[in-house]
């Protein structure tokens, strides 16, 4: 976003400074008329600007103020001044802010919207209002320049207007600045700024281009003239001569060390160099074509120039030091010299980067050729530095010297600025005025540069930019609080930027014209300051000086005259020889031009994938070439060739072949002409073939046009920030809405028990004998619940219903009753046994107790009958269900038996621990009720395989008296049916809620035909801690999604590459648009979030039920959070949501859909949401695909040896092809590059992958075990690795002639690669695939890797970073993978087939049938640390010069680090890999571990083994102690018994109390533990020689043992003891612990 400063606050605004009067004549000229403001630098132009935009946001208007700025310096600066002075949010926008999220119309508008002004560069308007995101006419009411001067020829400031501005209506009186802004498209006002409106000789000529360009006139005040004199302080214009130097870069130089350099320069060969050799070598390889022809055009200009890295860069640096020589002296240009070499030395890995894999190459022969300057060492003796100066220097240092003495005689504090042109020359200038025995002590010198432009090949001296001693804020600062006095700059301290007005300006070199002349001037404007001038004595630049104050005289005297405005000129003024092609798009106002399509179509190029090997671009050729072919080989005279040009272009391999090449006659007077007019063909045949939005922007987010705001609107929507949307409850089953009178009757039967009828007003769906419930107990093995619906109403009475009431509390109280109120009985759902004679006994003695008074007095005691009252009336009955322990809320448990025998001394102690528990005697008295804990728990989740059953601690069966309990009256099917019933009623709740999905959103649709287990699957949360969750389900759906989407997009756009199939792909199944289309099918209805808890379940009730559904909102399904009291009570039958939930339901479905009807019903799923994909069947869409299959002219031979790797003959040879070419082949094959076919292998990849995992047998892999193991399979290390590996053995015949045997034929043999099959032209890309090769190969590479993959039980992931693969490698297989798919017409058996040729498939076997460890090296080491809840770090890795390094760290403590050779960015996930395996080898090896733990703590560890027959004996011995022996029976390993060993010792150690106790036996300390009660809190103090050093106190922590207590206190007084121990150590260093200071040691004492 923008950096905005809305300044909403009185107090955030700063006072605005009182307007002069010539700022006010100006301010109200601005408002009748478009004037260029022209007034001297401090003037105060900006203060007018600022005044100006005031009135403007003070109008009601819909349009902003903009404000444009040469430079983002400038543009921030005048920025915080704006912002400063107005209470209005002024935004600043650069292209340096994140520039992709400035491509959305969406956000220029808030933009505009939300401000008032905006402050930005030209580029950032003059690209906003080429791509139609600003609508000049309609935005923008004002439009100022600073710097106006800037408006001429090509740039931005002038283009601007030229593009935009003369297209729009003129604006007429009525829309003058004093009346309300209409807001009809009309031009803006326009005003600019400048000190120095003109260029070039002529005054007149200059003034008029200017106000024409500019739609302005030149304008400086009349009428308060004087009281401008007064503000602004001209400086005092000085000259200062030198004698001209003796050298003048002729001869020989006075300086040794250029004399060196020049020698070394001047014998240099072109030929020789590394750079000249490659293009050669390249030029030797390549076939006759378009390629070869740029290539041989390439070399003779590289030849011709001598425009090589080395050559052009030494050259560079050789005339830099001449002129340094020449116009400093010797010494600066010994200084120079020797300083670049050492920089060049040092910043070896750092010198600026050559274009192409030679770069190492060209970098080695540069440091070479450089090694062979003989350096003589610069001396800092100031006598020296005197004699070897210039008279230059001398004059300037007595110059510099007479202003300071000048101005501090007048009590003011001097600072100067030097203007110099070369940067290298401002560096050697500020190196001399620092040791300079006259000004080193006096003067504080800094300096200041302009940043050095980039280019293709970057020059050898950037390094000189690492020679800056601070950032040029930094010196900025400095000099505004007076650190420094002198700065030497650059121009780039002429224009804008804001440095304090200095005392004395000086122009070591003269201005180069009246812009720079003036701009440096105007530094100069306190009062009593010089503008000096250097000349030598016999230069003619005194002339020119002396025309340039002629022609400011001239300016001056036009801009003070009253001036006519002039017409605005004709767009193709530009260049009136050179017509200037236009294209608009009309829905956005989009525009483009000759003049910017070459930089549109390079940005095109460049965002196209290109994985590694640096951005594309496009190619152009000019017609006719510049050199005759051959001419680097054979020289010549070139002919003289003045045009007319043509040009062609040809855009990357990844574009489609129908519009890749373009091309223009010779008709274009220049060649940027004919560039200009083929690019803007190319780009404007691009967007026809809509590869360009109406923005005319490459597809960044490619979405088709209609869909583009419903994506917005979804983003407004669920927020991702968030990533919660509000919605409804999901679906109730059981309460409707209707006649409360109608009842629905299901029963329920289970074997060996009478069957239950379930009673609701809901009218359950029937389910199928395939869908019916099981439960799962821990007494018997799973058994099948049988679920009747019956399809008629149950014909209820109100006596039917009371008598239903009643039981289900009945039956219902014994267990729930704790969270029941007894008089409620209107429950959602009812129970009522199918035959009331099955509970007579039953019925009877609940009949019989009923009778007693202490049951008549609580209703609810009636079901509990006193275990002696029962015992006394109806004997002990051996079948009863429930005891209560005590009272209407004791705890229920379940009936074992009656006890008589007497009880163990365990029983009894249980017994006095449960009814005496204060130590009081207890009478235990017979019979006794032996009773169990009953279990609620969700019935329907199978019991986890390490459950024991009834064997388990939970089980155990105890004893409870007589008198102190009550047996329930509650027969034991009754007890069950209750026990089970809300698992039952889960379970209905679940497979209702699936139905009611199955025959709504999938009504007439094949997806009604999924199996209910797998509807429920995946609409189960895992939340709701069912047996099963989408989870799984989800991980295969994602893939299918993936799969058939990749399919669908690849066929559906055939003129796509691969990076915006691979955009549309991510958006079609993002989680946002997933989210979507599931709320607008209202999914979120059936999504299963709630959960069952057993032990806090209650009935519902009828109404409870109702008021709850009253509250929800049903059209309200997102909203913003509850605010108000009454919406956080209905937030209570509300849920939150996740979008990732929504989204994986949709996947999960689609997951099931595949599991039941493969693709077929998978894309049904798709198609039901959506997703702004055109849904087809997948055979049809790979007809339509394979359809536009071409044959070509001819095949590459290598497709025979590609078809027997893979053991895959094609039917359609062209789709090898395109899968083996990759971007660099400028063959006239007829194909695109491999990216498309990329696409659709790693789809197919990843589906075969998952889809084996998914069903992997016995695994039931989580997602995150699939993503692992998957990760293993499809990353670009290992498919690498398998293109490495592959090959396939090649025959050849070669006949021999021999004297004895005359002609023979021999045979032999060879292997060719997969690698090796690759189509490209590029000698980086075959340089990277030998050198990959040869890492493979290496011991380290290939033997290591395989016999991993074979027989290791950890994925070898740092071997597999270390082959440091390009990315075209893993890109070829799986394209290859997708090339099989396609010609196979999608048959995916045909794919693995090949996967198993090629050996993944067996390795993938591997991983799952064995357990191989797949997880990172990384996140092994995590995990370890997790577990032990210890602290690692990893990396980051650092670079230093040309290796990188990265080093694992435990708590601080170095344990593994490795360095290798800086390769780029690979280098550094290398490392790391490999440090990260290192670590965790150590860290899971116990001795190895041992070490370094003992290490961390400064001690050595020492395994001291000893052996005895067969036994042996190993003892872990630290710091001379004895830590921990064992002593193995039988042969064993050594290595074995040490890690047991290490095992026990760290055991021993990491416990405090021992750690303790091995520190005070090394330092011979006394250590004893005290536990006491101080202020009823008990503490254990741990005193070291009579010293409290550790403490710990009990309070509040519940019960603690003395162990813990002692454990807690030595961990306490460790840790002030290892710090001390860290801290003193005494003189001889044996590490004995000092720790007194004299006061302790006396008070000790």
């Amino acid at each position: 976003m923008p950096d905005d400063q809305p300044a909403p606050a009185e107090a955030s605004v700063i006072p605005m400074p009182e307007t002069r009067g010539y700022q006010q004549e100006m301010l109200e000229e601005s408002l009748r008329r478009n004037i260029v403001i022209a007034l001297d630098t401090g003037a105060g132009k900006t203060h007018i600007a600022v005044l100006r935009m005031k009135l403007e946001a003070e109008r009601v208007s819909n349009k902003v103020s903009w404000f444009l700025a040469p430079t983002v310096a400038l543009a921030h600066q005048q920025r915080e001044v704006i912002a400063g002075h107005l209470p209005v949010s002024v935004g600043m926008i650069s292209g340096s802010m994140e520039p992709d999220q400035w491509k959305d119309a969406g956000l220029w508008r808030r933009i505009l919207l939300t401000h008032r002004i905006v402050v930005t560069t030209h580029d950032v308007l003059l690209n906003a209002l080429r791509h139609g995101y600003i609508n000049m006419g309609r935005d923008i009411n004002l439009l100022i320049f600073d710097e106006a001067h800037h408006a001429a020829d090509k740039h931005p400031y002038n283009l601007i207007m030229k593009e935009f501005y003369v297209h729009l209506p003129p604006r007429m009186p009525s829309q003058g600045t004093h009346h309300p802004d209409p807001g009809n498209s009309v031009r803006p006002m326009i005003l600019g700024l400048t000190a120095s409106p003109i260029f070039g000789g002529d005054v007149e000529k200059a003034f008029r281009k200017i106000e024409s360009n500019l739609d302005c006139t030149i304008r400086a005040p009349l009428l308060f003239r004087e009281e401008l004199a007064g503000f602004v302080h001209r400086p005092e214009f000085k000259h200062a001569v030198y004698a001209a130097p003796t050298y003048m870069m002729v001869g020989i130089p006075p300086s040794k060390n250029l004399s060196s350099l020049a020698n070394v320069v001047n014998a240099l060969n072109i030929e020789d160099d590394p750079y000249v050799h490659s293009l050669r070598e390249e030029l030797r390889n390549l076939a006759p074509g378009p390629e070869r022809t740029r290539l041989d055009q390439k070399l003779s200009k590289t030849i011709n120039k001598r425009d090589t890295y080395t050559h052009k860069g030494l050259r560079d640096f050789l005339r830099a030091a001449d002129e340094i020589c020449m116009d400093l002296g010797s010494w600066a240009a010994d200084w120079y010299i020797q300083t670049v070499l050492k920089q060049a030395q040092v910043a070896d890995g750092d010198l600026p980067d050559v274009a192409s894999i030679w770069s190492s190459r060209e970098k080695s022969y540069l440091l070479g050729t450089l090694s062979k300057v003989a350096i003589t060492t610069v001396s800092y003796d100031p006598v020296d530095i005197v004699t070897q100066s210039s008279d230059k220097v001398r004059v300037l240092v007595e110059t510099l010297l007479a202003e300071k003495a000048f101005f501090e005689a007048h009590d003011e504090d001097y600072r100067g600025l030097v203007f110099v042109t070369r940067r290298d020359a401002v560096l050697a200038l500020t190196q001399v005025l620092t040791y300079h025995p006259q000004t080193a002590e006096i003067f504080q010198v800094g300096s200041l540069l302009g940043n050095s432009e980039s280019s293709y090949r970057r020059s050898f001296l950037d390094i000189t930019r690492h020679l800056l001693k601070q950032p040029a804020n930094e010196t900025l600062s400095s000099f505004r609080i007076g650190e420094l006095n002198v700065i030497i700059a650059t121009a780039v301290a002429e224009e804008g930027l804001d440095i304090q007005a200095c005392c004395s300006v000086v122009r070591w070199d003269p201005p180069p014209n009246m812009v720079s002349w003036a701009q440096s001037r105007g530094r100069a404007r306190q009062k009593r300051s010089t503008f000096t001038v250097m000349f030598s004595n016999d230069t003619v630049h005194r002339e020119t000086v002396q025309k340039w104050e002629l022609l400011e005289k001239e300016m001056v005297r036009l801009y003070n005259t009253n001036r006519l405005a002039v017409s605005t000129p004709e767009e193709d003024d530009l260049d009136s020889k050179e017509q200037v092609l236009r294209f608009r798009v009309d829905s956005t106002g989009a525009l483009l031009t000759t003049n910017s399509a070459i930089e549109h179509l390079t940005h095109f190029c460049a965002i196209l994938p290109h994985g590694g090997r640096g951005n594309h671009a496009p190619v152009y050729d000019i017609d006719p070439p510049d050199y005759p072919a051959e001419w680097h080989t054979y020289g010549g005279a070139r002919p003289l060739y003045e045009g007319p040009y043509g040009c062609t272009v040809t855009l990357p391999k990844l574009v489609d072949p129908a519009f890749r090449t373009f091309s223009t006659p010779r008709v274009h007077r220049t060649k940027v002409s004919a560039k200009r007019n083929v690019a803007y063909q190319a780009y404007l045949a691009l967007y026809e073939n809509g590869l360009l939005n109406d923005n005319l922007l490459p597809l960044t987010s490619v979405l088709e046009p209609e869909l583009e705001d419903e994506v917005r609107n979804l983003l407004k929507e669920v927020e991702k920030r968030d990533g919660t949307a509000r919605v409804t409850t999901q679906m109730d089953p059981w309460f409707v809405v209707g006649n409360p009178d109608i009842w629905w009757s299901t029963e329920i039967g289970i074997e060996g028990m009478p069957s239950m009828q379930l009673l609701s007003q809901a009218k359950l769906p029937p389910l199928h004998d395939d869908e019916m419930p099981y439960l799962h107990t821990r007494e018997r093995a799973p058994f099948r619940v049988r679920v009747a619906s019956q399809s008629s109403p149950f014909p209820v009475s109100g006596d039917i219903l009371s008598r239903a009431r009643d039981f289900t509390r009945r039956v219902l109280w014994p267990i729930y009753g704790a969270r029941m109120p007894w008089d409620r009985t209107d429950y959602l759902c009812l129970l009522l046994p199918v035959d009331d004679r099955l509970s007579l006994e039953w019925d009877a003695w609940r009949q019989a107790y009923s009778v007693e008074p202490d049951s008549q007095n609580s209703p609810y005691k009636s079901l509990f009958a006193p275990t002696a009252w029962f015992r006394d009336h109806f004997g002990r009955q051996k079948g009863l269900s429930v005891v209560n322990a005590a009272g209407r809320f004791g705890k229920v448990y379940q009936f074992l038996r009656w006890r008589t025998q007497p009880v163990s001394k365990e029983e009894e102690a249980e017994l006095l621990e449960r009814y005496a528990p204060d130590g009081g005697g207890l009478e235990i008295t017979y019979p006794l009720l032996q009773v169990k804990p009953l279990v609620k728990r969700n019935f329907i989740i199978p019991m986890p395989p390490e459950a024991k059953g009834t064997e388990a601690a939970s089980q155990k069966p105890f004893l409870l008296l007589e008198d102190s309990s009550a047996i329930g009256l509650l027969s034991p099917d009754e007890a069950k049916y209750a026990l089970w019933f809300p698992s039952l009623l889960r379970y209905l709740s679940m497979a209702s809620t699936v139905i009611a999905m199955r025959t709504s959103l999938f009504a007439d649709s094949p997806l009604a035909a999924i199996p209910m287990h797998l509807l429920l699957t995946a609409t189960t949360t895992p939340v709701s801690q069912e047996s099963s969750n989408y989870q799984r389900l989800e991980t295969l759906g994602d893939t299918v999604l993936k799969y058939v989407t990749s399919i669908q997009l690849l066929a559906e756009y055939p003129l796509w590459h691969e990076g915006y199939l691979s955009r549309k792909k991510d958006h079609s199944v993002s989680n946002a648009r997933l989210a979507k289309a599931a709320i607008g099918l209202k999914l979120y209805t059936w999504i299963i979030r709630d959960r069952l808890v057993p032990k806090k379940w209650k009935p519902r009730y009828v109404t409870n039920t109702a008021e709850d559904l009253a509250a929800v909102e049903a059209d309200s399904v997102l909203e913003n959070p509850a605010k108000s009291e009454k919406e956080r009570r209905r937030a209570k039958v509300k849920q939150d949501l996740s979008t990732k939930v929504l989204a994986d339901v949709v996947e999960a479905l689609i997951g099931a859909a595949y599991l039941h009807g493969g693709f077929s019903l998978g894309i049904e799923c798709a198609k039901l949401f959506d997703l702004g994909v055109p849904w087809r069947m997948l055979p049809e869409r790979i007809d339509s695909m394979l359809s536009r299959v071409i044959e070509l002219k001819y095949y590459p031979a290598q497709l025979e040896a590609v078809e027997a790797i893979l053991g895959y003959n094609f039917h359609r040879k062209t789709l090898l092809v395109e899968a083996l070419t990759h971007a660099s082949y400028q063959s006239d094959l007829e194909t695109i590059s491999y990216e498309r076919m990329e696409f659709l292998g790693d789809s197919v990849l990843d589906m075969i992958v998952t889809d084996y995992l998914y069903h992997a047998p016995g695994k039931e892999y989580s997602p995150g075990q699939m993503h692992q193991r998957k990760s293993a399979i499809v990353n670009a290390h290992f498919l690498a690795m398998i293109c490495l590996r592959a090959c396939t053995e090649a025959s050849t015949e070669m006949p021999r002639w021999s004297r004895r045997g005359g002609v023979t034929i021999e045979r032999n043999s060879h292997l060719v690669y997969l690698w090796q099959c690759l189509l490209h032209s590029s000698v980086p890309v075959l340089d990277e695939q030998n050198a990959t090769f040869s890492r493979w190969e290496r011991p380290t590479g290939k033997g290591h890797i395989e016999a991993a993959l074979a027989n290791g039980n950890i994925f070898p992931w740092a071997a597999l970073t270390s082959l440091r693969a390009p990315k075209f490698l893993s890109d070829m297989v799986e394209s290859l993978l997708g090339a099989v798919f396609l010609d196979s017409a999608g048959d995916l058996d045909t794919v693995r087939d090949v996967l198993r040729r090629l050996g993944v498939l067996q390795i993938l076997e591997r991983i799952v049938e064995d357990d191989v460890d797949v997880r990172h090296p990384v996140s092994r080491l995590f995990n370890w640390a997790s577990k032990r809840h210890e602290k690692v770090q990893c990396g980051p890795s650092q670079k230093d010069k040309s290796t990188v390094s990265c080093a694992v760290l435990w708590e601080g403590f170095e344990i593994a680090k490795v360095e290798d050779e800086w390769r780029g960015r690979i280098s550094q996930e290398d490392v790391r890999f490999r440090v990260a395996e290192q670590a965790i080898e150590l860290l899971e090896h116990p001795p190895s571990f041992l070490r370094k733990w003992a290490n961390k703590r400064g001690l050595e560890v020492e395994f001291q083994m000893t052996s005895q027959d067969d036994d042996l004996t190993c003892a872990v011995i630290i710091a001379d102690q004895e830590i921990f022996t064992i002593q193995s029976r039988g042969q064993a390993r050594t290595e074995d018994v040490q890690s047991v060993a290490a095992v026990h010792a760290l055991k021993i150690l990491e416990q405090s109390v021992s750690w303790l106790q091995f520190l005070a036996a090394r330092h011979r300390w006394e250590v004893e533990y005290v536990i006491y009660e101080e202020d009823g809190i008990e503490v254990c103090s741990v005193f070291v020689d009579g010293r409290e050093e550790g403490r710990f106190e009990s309070e509040g922590r519940g019960k603690v043992t003395p162990e813990d207590m002692q454990s807690a206190a030595a961990k306490d007084a460790i840790t002030t003891l290892e710090e001390r121990l860290a801290e003193t150590v005494d003189d001889e260093g044996d590490g004995a612990l000092d720790w007194t200071t004299e006061a302790e040691a006396d008070s000790w004492e």
